[in-house]
């Protein structure tokens, strides 16, 4: 499950081409992240206050100049004014896959100052539109308790639905699809390596059942690499969750200069002149 080194992977990811024609395109949850997955987070952070770090890990020789140092990881952590959440760009470290794909920004959440460990995490892979993963850390960051649940699962699938999302069939109370079969949003067990503070998810047996969070993803193709994934922890709060299935779900175009390969095709585009 570990990704090797990528050194094709900088600090943060390069800003496309200002030069490039600019689109309104949708739907949103096909239309990528622009190739500024990470400028796009760190500006919404910025905004609220968060404080940002660089955590560099390298290699020195005993005589070698600072300047020599040989920079093995780098990542950047963005860590709220009470310190109780997080937010850390992963991509250049070394992030596991998540649906054959790497991570790029991990959020944490912890109950109160007295534990460094968290108590939910949430994952997510490049080509999740930044808008998405932005207003869910809006929504966090607006939230006093950021770990308490105080609503059901039904607001998740309420929020897709309510964009003209459908229900899937075969888990009615569990799961949705938007109309056109590519993207997906479940209830279910959660992946491997997926940290999370329920003591359940240490205790499972090998064929017990563990705890269930939500897992959303886009196929273009069936059978096709995804074109992003993501996943929450079993006890990420159903409605910061629903916070991003609302705004992945939304029919609201999103300005685009990159558009991915794989959904080019599918999305409507309109010039941004």
């Amino acid at each position: 499950m570990e990704a090797p080194l990528n050194p094709s992977h900088s600090l943060g990811p390069s800003t496309p081409n200002r030069a490039q024609p600019a689109y309104w395109v949708g739907p949103r949850h096909l239309a990528g992240d622009d190739g500024r997955l990470y400028d796009a987070v760190a500006d919404t952070l910025a905004g609220l206050n968060w404080t940002s770090l660089a955590i560099v890990r390298g290699r020195q020789e005993p005589d070698e100049a600072p300047e020599d140092r040989q920079v093995l990881r780098s990542t950047v952590l963005h860590v709220s004014p009470d310190t109780l959440r997080w937010a850390q760009w992963v991509l250049p470290d070394e992030p596991f896959h998540l649906g054959g794909l790497p991570i790029a920004w991990q959020v944490c959440a912890r109950q109160d100052v007295t534990t460094p460990l968290a108590q939910w995490s949430a994952y997510f892979t490049p080509d999740v539109p930044g808008e998405v993963l932005a207003e869910f850390l809006v929504a966090l960051d607006a939230r006093d308790q950021p770990t308490a649940a105080f609503t059901g699962p039904d607001l998740v699938l309420d929020a897709v639905t309510a964009h003209g999302w459908l229900r899937d069939v075969d888990q009615l109370d569990a799961g949705a699809t938007d109309p056109t079969f590519t993207s997906h949003l479940s209830l279910g067990e959660v992946p491997p390596l997926i940290q999370d503070g329920d003591p359940r998810a240490l205790t499972v047996e090998a064929d017990e059942a563990g705890p269930v969070g939500w897992q959303a993803w886009a196929e273009p193709v069936l059978g096709a690499p995804c074109l992003w994934a993501v996943s929450f922890s079993a006890s990420v709060p159903h409605d910061l969750v629903a916070a991003f299935a609302a705004s992945l779900s939304s029919t609201a175009p999103v300005l685009r200069r990159v558009l991915p390969e794989s959904t080019r095709d599918r999305l409507l585009r309109a010039p941004a002149s």
